[in-house]
């Protein structure tokens, strides 16, 4: 019912016709001979340029699948999203076999009861509050009156909430501005926000070009530093658990590679990803960038945290099932091979 007139109710049906069909198909690709592809979309970071990213990505892939560490028959193929919940969404509907973004995406998948699984642990920290250089705003509680930019739904929205709510506050102190990573240090930098809860480079760049001044590291809560994490589909981990262990495995190189490398990681990061060398090296130096890749005890219990935190601020509506969705088996097995 939409309406009632003198009593009686008006329907839908009353004023249209109604049919159950399939949602109207927007558009279709191809690749070579197969006339149904799917396709995948890298976002550029605004003052970048066109033809350099291109051409970096490329190379970045080539080098991966050209370089040796892969298993014979093994070729990687990176898809980039520029938000946490586009790459999970990639991985629950299998348009990629494996997808890293931070654990509240792979929590509200989860708890949606979706076919995420949760695999292994890829990096951790990575966060900062920013706020304008030169302001008043040197602390959480300094926030309170002015507009906060946060992604919804991201890894740093639950670790704000949560900071604001240990110093007796919540979001309703604050004018929260949805604006994607990528677009924050430019827009604290016009002054279109205040601060904002940012994922690295971000903070760092803010940092260093002076538009901005950190207000804190956020991993004072319970949650600690815990941020991103590999994922990938149920039916991948019960049909081909020896791609898992192979995937797994490799990122356990990288990690471990990287934690010992800074400098390296520096030079492939500004080479590769075109990325701020100055950016790079203040996300580094400050330590706020942590290669890690076993999903052990400490980073179950900081999930089951930060779900907790996201059931109570009901940013989800039931817990996941942990049992299914924190899969620790294939890091164990490395772990003690």
């Amino acid at each position: 019912m939409i309406a009632q007139a003198n009593g009686s109710p008006v329907l839908v049906r009353d004023i249209a016709k109604v049919n159950i069909t399939n949602r109207p198909r927007l558009g279709i690709a191809g690749f070579n001979q197969d006339d149904d592809a799917v396709t995948g979309i890298v976002l550029m970071r605004r003052g970048q340029e066109s033809t350099p990213t291109i051409e970096r990505v490329q190379k970045a892939v080539a080098d991966i699948n050209a370089s040796g560490v892969l298993p014979p028959g093994v070729k990687i193929e990176i898809v980039m999203f520029d938000s946490p919940t586009d790459g999970k969404n990639a991985v629950v509907t299998k348009s990629v076999d494996f997808g890293t973004f931070g654990i509240a995406a792979a929590i509200l998948g989860g708890a949606a009861g979706e076919p995420v699984v949760v695999v292994g642990a890829m990096s951790n920290k990575g966060m900062g509050v920013i706020s304008k250089a030169g302001s008043d705003m040197k602390t959480i509680k300094d926030l309170k009156g002015h507009k906060v930019g946060i992604w919804p739904g991201s890894t740093q929205e639950v670790f704000i909430f949560e900071r604001l709510k240990m110093e007796g506050m919540t979001v309703k102190d604050i004018t929260p501005v949805r604006v994607p990573f990528g677009e924050m240090p430019a827009m604290l930098a016009r002054g279109d926000i205040d601060a904002y809860v940012g994922a690295e480079p971000g903070p760092a760049l803010s940092i260093t070009s002076g538009a901005g001044q950190l207000v804190e590291y956020p991993y004072s809560t319970p949650m600690g530093g815990l941020n991103m994490i590999l994922g990938t589909h149920e039916e991948t981990v019960a049909k081909s658990p020896d791609l898992v262990k192979t995937m797994l495995k490799i990122q356990r190189q990288a990690a471990e590679f990287m934690s010992a490398n800074t400098q390296t990681v520096v030079d492939a990061t500004v080479q590769k990803l075109g990325a701020n060398r100055a950016a790079v090296e203040q996300a580094l130096g400050a330590k706020n960038v942590e290669y890690v890749w076993k999903l052990d005890d400490k980073v179950q219990a900081q999930a089951k945290t930060y779900a907790q935190h996201m059931l109570d601020l009901k940013q989800i509506r039931a817990l996941p099932k942990f049992d299914t969705f924190l899969n620790p088996k294939f890091s164990n097995e490395i772990a003690n091979s």
